[in-house]
């Protein structure tokens, strides 16, 4: 089996082409809340389904968007072998931090499954709500947005040995509510060219999300950065920048100056890998500053954007810059309010301001209380080559940073301590604790009712050599 290689962002080619397509990388797939969840599926038999594959119009396609791969790229998707899958097992229950699995293999492959591995937070919920509250479980997915996502819900049901569920498929609906979503945020600035959506992560399955572009467009808006959708619809895929492109070179100037000077088209900065106004801000004004006619953006995401978005207008205009401002991230119809009022109030113009859509426009419209937000599903780059990495954010947004290295999940079976550690690969493990690989039923979840995650002094010493580097670099 195979999936079609537009299935997935626009940003994942723009990014492969400006980083290391072949290099080998860790990503890990992990839950920041929502409580104890439950695994439903064998990560390796999910894998063995999405690998990419590239017919002819999809190569036109990409090349017709400036979105066409090098030759590293193609050999990287390619190397389905060489990826190692190191996955909790089929009907392990996880905590929220605790990595589910990791994938070690070449950057492109492993980078371009993102949005799709995402899309198992879904199933996750489902399965979890299913062994805890049958009734509520019943109430929550009584109607399904189409087809494939009932499929999904009564295939969760048979692998966690539940009964099956009446569900109605109101993909109509759907999509109406979309579309309702999406008119709002168009009158709201007047100008759907200055809107589009990155919600393929968020949706259920694949096909949920082609619905609800079909109401996006509806609406007037016309990018998207899920490519085959785009592809079919007859939309604009749209993407540059992601936090792992700027984990990837260490710093924000690095990142910025390969996405620039290794592509053609636009740049799209994202300033918050390491610290929006310290590094990311500055980095990208100066290049901007360089050539301030190529109409390259910066893009907000964590941490206090109103407070951020003051100090970008007023260091951009002090500089004699106007680079277009990209605001996304749980975005919604008043934060775009918010925001176009202040726009407003310190002389940005209309056609300088974008806003990017994700779960506002995909998930709260659905039918299910099963959003990727509601348990924060991330996939998030851990090593880049033999060089450990993370995405710190803002001070403010700690709770987004992300685990280093090879992080393994190790649970307490005997003794003292936290119910879990992270742990790094090939690390010690102390005394009491196994690593979480085996059958999950010979290591039962924690009995505590608030059962506590804690790091190894590996992974701790990983974040403080990374940190230290972080802040070293802000004094220079």
């Amino acid at each position: 089996m195979a999936t079609s290689v537009l299935a997935t962002d626009g940003y994942k080619f723009s990014m492969a082409e400006a980083g290391w397509p072949l290099r080998r990388e860790t990503f890990y797939y992990s839950h920041r809340r929502g409580g104890p969840q439950h695994l439903p599926v064998d990560v390796r038999s999910f894998l063995a389904a999405l690998w990419p594959q590239a017919l002819p119009l999809d190569r036109a396609y990409l090349a017709e968007h400036e979105y066409e791969p090098g030759a590293g790229t193609w050999a990287a998707f390619a190397l389905h072998s060489e990826v190692q899958v190191d996955a909790l097992p089929k009907g392990a229950t996880f905590l929220p931090g605790e990595p589910v699995f990791s994938l070690t293999g070449p950057s492109a492959l492993i980078s371009w499954l993102e949005p799709l591995l995402l899309q198992l937070h879904f199933r996750i919920q489902v399965a979890t709500l299913a062994l805890q509250d049958r009734s509520a479980l019943e109430a929550a997915v009584g109607v399904a947005t189409c087809e494939r996502e009932r499929e999904l819900i009564l295939e969760t049901l048979d692998a966690v040995r539940q009964p099956a569920l009446p569900i109605r498929i109101d993909p109509d609906g759907y999509r109406e509510r979309v579309r309702a979503q999406a008119a709002k945020l168009v009158a709201l600035v007047g100008d759907p060219t200055r809107l589009f959506e990155v919600g393929l992560r968020a949706a259920s399955c694949p096909e949920q999300h082609l619905i609800a572009l079909e109401g996006v467009r509806e609406a007037g808006i016309d990018r998207t950065s899920h490519v085959l959708g785009a592809q079919r619809l007859g939309m604009i895929p749209v993407g540059t920048m992601g936090h792992e492109h700027v984990q990837r070179y260490g710093s924000d100037l690095a990142a910025f100056r390969a996405m620039r000077e290794r592509r053609p088209q636009r740049s799209s900065y994202l300033l918050d890998t390491f610290d929006t106004l310290r590094s990311g801000l500055p980095t990208a004004l100066e290049l901007i500053a360089c050539e301030p006619g190529r109409g390259d953006s910066i893009r907000f995401d964590s941490g206090d954007k109103e407070a951020q978005y003051r100090v970008a207008t007023a260091e951009a205009q002090r500089l004699g810059l106007r680079p277009v401002q990209i605001l996304e991230d749980s975005l919604d119809a008043e934060a775009t309010a918010r925001f176009e009022r202040l726009r407003e109030e310190l002389g940005w113009n209309p056609k300088e301001q974008f806003y990017g859509y994700g779960g506002y426009l995909v998930a709260q419209p659905a039918f299910s209380p099963f959003t990727r937000d509601r348990v924060a599903a991330i996939y998030k780059l851990s090593q880049t080559g033999p060089t450990p990495t993370m995405k710190f954010a803002d001070e403010l947004a700690r709770g987004k940073w992300s685990l280093p290295g090879r992080p393994v999940v190790l649970r307490r079976h005997t003794g003292q301590g936290p119910a879990s550690v992270i742990a790094q690969d090939k690390e010690a493990i102390p005394a009491g604790y196994v690593r979480f690989t085996g059958n999950p039923e010979r290591l039962p979840p924690p009995a505590e009712a608030d059962p506590k995650v804690d790091l190894s002094p590996g992974t701790r010493a990983l974040i403080e050599a990374l940190d230290q580097k972080r802040q070293e670099a802000f004094v220079r």
